[in-house]
């Protein structure tokens, strides 16, 4: 059964003066604040997209790799994972970098790049980023 989740963004005043409230619907989790400076220049307590990208990403990666860990008979105890999403102003996102650290009793280094990779390949998030270039960086804690 598929699912649909919902968010959204109010915006004020032009890009580079402008701000915004993006809302999670679905969730409910909360409203954060949106900026052109934050996401061109300064966090400045506000959120960018590009951050927003990088939750998703890791969060898709890190349930990837922990099934496909699991269906290979060695799950997890813990997937420590980051998403680095470069932005280039009048280019766009030019870069996602993840870098992962597991720590999977019975299994040895190779076999745990081997897993990360695939759930790279084939996380729903890495898929959507197609035209992205993804680079990864996986070890064992």
């Amino acid at each position: 059964m598929a699912t649909t989740c919902t968010a959204h963004t109010e915006w004020e005043g032009n890009l580079l003066d402008g701000k915004g409230l993006v809302t999670f619907d679905s969730s409910g989790i909360g409203e954060y604040p949106v900026s052109w400076p934050s996401r061109a220049e300064s966090p400045n307590g506000k959120t960018s997209p590009e951050e927003l990208i990088a939750g998703a990403h890791s969060s898709c990666f890190s349930m990837a790799l922990a099934h496909g860990l699991t269906g290979s008979g060695t799950p997890p105890t813990k997937l420590e994972t980051n998403a680095d999403v470069t932005f280039q102003p009048g280019t766009g996102i030019t870069h996602i970098h993840l870098s992962v650290a597991g720590t999977i009793p019975g299994l040895d280094e190779a076999a745990f790049v081997k897993a990360a990779e695939d759930a790279k390949a084939n996380c729903p998030v890495s898929m959507a980023l197609d035209g992205v270039v993804i680079t990864l960086t996986a070890s064992l804690a």
